[in-house]
């Protein structure tokens, strides 16, 4: 695999790749699901977001609920699943958005990451980290790098003993460090967290 070639060639990097399995990423379909998800999934642990996920897809006849199908459930019902009022708010938000822009999968798939982030981040609820995470997951891109992560700050300060007292310059730091992995700044985030969340505690 290409990127695993790629990114070995950071030899500090290179330990915590063969720590693990390869990573495959994939392309998907209904982004506008996929990106509900994500905003019910903020600030929660993987474990307690996959339950907020089955309660949500329960509510609807099919896995793949339409974007207008989730825009006529009522507010209420959102919250019954045990959303937030905000996170209950920001999918309706999303689901409206797609219906009214006629956003379709194809339409996003054709723009640049960066066209993609100034797009979905119009949407009040989705912001640059959320709209980071559907490039990687969602459209398969494989050259995103979610600076603005707590887990990769975490652990690319733990990695490369960088300073993280001063955010500003440990931002810079960590966008110096990962202009070697490009163009497979995708799968640099994805090990990096797989070891931040296998790493034995100091």
């Amino acid at each position: 695999m290409e990127h695993i070639i790629h990114l070995s060639k950071d030899k500090k990097f290179k330990k915590i790749l063969e720590l693990q399995d390869p990573f495959v990423l994939t392309k998907r379909k209904n982004v506008y699901l996929h990106l509900c998800n994500s905003i019910m999934s903020q600030q929660l642990s993987t474990k307690v977001a996959d339950v907020f996920h089955r309660r949500f897809l329960a509510l609807y006849k099919t896995n793949k609920p339409s974007a207008a199908e989730i825009a006529g459930t009522p507010f209420e019902i959102l919250r019954g699943i045990g959303l937030s009022n905000a996170k209950a708010n920001y999918v309706l938000n999303v689901s409206n958005f797609f219906i009214e822009e006629k956003t379709t999968d194809s339409l996003l798939y054709k723009m640049s990451n960066q066209e993609v982030i100034e797009y979905l981040t119009q949407i009040k609820g989705v912001g640059q980290w959320t709209a980071e995470m559907i490039l990687m997951f969602t459209l398969g891109r494989e050259d995103v790098f979610a600076v603005d992560d707590l887990g990769i700050q975490q652990a690319m300060c733990k990695l490369y003993k960088i300073d993280a007292s001063d955010k500003k310059t440990m931002k810079e730091e960590m966008l110096s460090v990962s202009k070697k992995w490009s163009p497979y700044r995708t799968y640099a985030c994805r090990y990096l967290w797989g070891w931040k969340d296998n790493e034995p505690k100091s």
